[in-house]
């Protein structure tokens, strides 16, 4: 049976005959052009936002009196991502992708307008916990349309242009976004964002109906939502919050939410995770366990990185945020190397190559730490993690695709982007707390009293920082072992 069943047959005709009779056709041909611009486009706002949010929130979270919660206002958007997948990947498996798109779309505006007009850091990050909400819905659903929607020759292609879409939120977000920030402050960049969800919405949504709209057996009666399944993911959801609160609070009493987060997330992993995960199994399981580690080690440092940059090297928002502009440009090339036809027969040994280049980004972004290194050795650095990063999310992209049945497509994607999720929430726990412990809190107090004297105090505190990257380049050379078992053959 094909992966591509939408509900015109006229269309499903098209496709056939476009995949058997045209093999050259791309994805601007006639039959794809409409949905490619389209979900591009919703990618293209999701890769503004973090990069514009990303320049803005530590003003933010100094201004809201929130640095002590700084590592909250990341992990709550992951947090409920998690139940969200979920809920997304059976929602398009049983009724379609467009109604999760459409309703993550929605939920993704509302909390970057809760945030953007917050008057304390917990309302702030309740922002991002339901834009989180909106992020889950929308990921695992695109990785549906996929599924559906394209042929497997063609699916590197399009995960290239996913990255692609990064290139030019990544160089104009930060500037544009510290700019503002800087002259009318960060609100602005919260409140603003929402209005760019009218062209995805215009764009994919028509072309997604048409397509790849419909369950994948029309004829069919809906099956029921597993209900089991959502508990879990809500069992997920919740202990990965109370390990973050826990994590947060550094007290004694901190441990009796941290055992009852354990005792909610170890068995709603195994229940949410193909068998064999966490010992990264060949194939599938190792897949999905690669993605956890790539993904959670990099968003970690990276999330801490123009936090660093402005209170121990004294960039402004804007030069901090620009930092991290060229790494949307080679993360897109490590793509772009991944889906060359040619490169197939070494794509095993690329993805350990790109985990390999993750690993050293992270370990050698705390240098900048020294006053004697110039402060935009981390850009170069950061892009050279991100060209790996490129490789290993595209691969594991297309692999997820390939491993999986048309009917698994939407509960597989959901387990990769659970694996995603969780690891960025466990990993931003285990990371905020060291930051916490060795006075993070009073970094950003320190840079905060010592602006007009160029960020000396803050300078005192370089290990709050160290003991974030240094282990998530510790994870992240695990990850080079994985990248070794994702073929199911040597």
């Amino acid at each position: 049976m094909s992966a591509l069943e939408p509900r015109d047959a006229e269309v499903t005709a098209a496709l056939v005959e476009t995949t058997v009779e045209e093999p050259a056709e791309g994805l601007l041909g006639r039959t794809y052009r409409a949905l490619s611009i389209g979900i591009v486009s919703v990618v293209l706002l999701i890769a503004f936002e973090a990069t514009a949010v990303g320049t803005a929130m530590p003003v933010a979270a100094r201004e809201l009196h929130g640095i002590p919660l700084y590592a909250f206002a990341f992990s709550a958007y992951f947090t409920t991502s998690l139940f969200a997948m979920v809920l997304s990947g059976q929602w398009a498996d049983r009724r379609g992708p467009l109604a999760p798109l459409a309703t993550g779309i929605g939920a993704f505006g509302a909390g970057l307008l809760l945030s953007g007009t917050a008057g304390n850091m917990w309302t702030f990050i309740l922002g991002r916990a339901v834009q989180g909400i909106g992020g889950g819905l929308v990921i695992v659903a695109l990785y549906v349309v996929i599924g559906r929607a394209y042929p497997e020759r063609i699916r590197p292609s399009i995960m290239a242009a996913f990255s692609a879409a990064w290139i030019v939120p990544s160089v104009v977000g930060p500037l544009a976004s510290g700019t503002v920030t800087e002259h009318l402050g960060w609100r602005w960049v919260f409140v603003g964002i929402p209005v760019l969800i009218l062209l995805p919405l215009g764009l994919a949504l028509p072309a997604i109906r048409r397509m790849a709209g419909g369950p994948t057996d029309a004829s069919a009666a809906a099956e029921p939502f597993d209900m089991r399944r959502l508990r879990l993911a809500l069992g997920i959801s919740a202990g990965a919050g109370l390990l973050q609160y826990a994590g947060q609070e550094l007290r004694w009493l901190s441990l009796l939410p941290a055992l009852a987060g354990a005792a909610l997330l170890v068995p709603a992993v195994r229940g949410l995770l193909p068998r064999g995960t966490m010992r990264a199994a060949r194939g599938l399981p190792a897949v999905i366990l690669l993605r956890g580690i790539a993904a959670g080690s990099f968003i970690v440092a990276e999330s801490f990185v123009p936090l660093m940059l402005v209170t121990q090297r004294g960039l402004s928002p804007t030069l901090a945020g620009l930092s991290l502009a060229a790494g949307g440009l080679t993360w897109a090339l490590g793509s772009y190397v991944l889906a060359r036809p040619r490169l197939e027969p070494h794509k095993g040994a690329l993805m350990v190559v790109g985990m390999v280049l993750v690993a050293l980004a992270i370990v050698a972004a705390p240098s900048v730490l020294i006053e004697a290194v110039p402060a935009w050795t981390l850009a170069v650095v950061w892009a050279v993690g991100c060209f790996g990063m490129g490789i290993v999310i595209a691969s594991t992209s297309v692999l997820l695709l390939k491993l999986s049945a048309p009917e698994e497509a939407g509960a597989n994607s959901a387990a990769l982007q659970i694996s995603d999720g969780l690891s960025n929430v466990l990993l931003l726990a285990a990371g905020g707390a060291a930051f916490a412990a060795l006075g993070g809190g009073a970094v950003g107090s320190a840079a905060h009293g010592a602006a007009t004297a160029g960020g000396g105090a803050a300078a005192a505190h370089p290990g709050a920082f160290t003991v974030v990257f240094l282990p998530m380049a510790a994870v992240a050379a695990v990850g080079v072992w994985v990248a070794t078992r994702v073929r199911t053959t040597s």
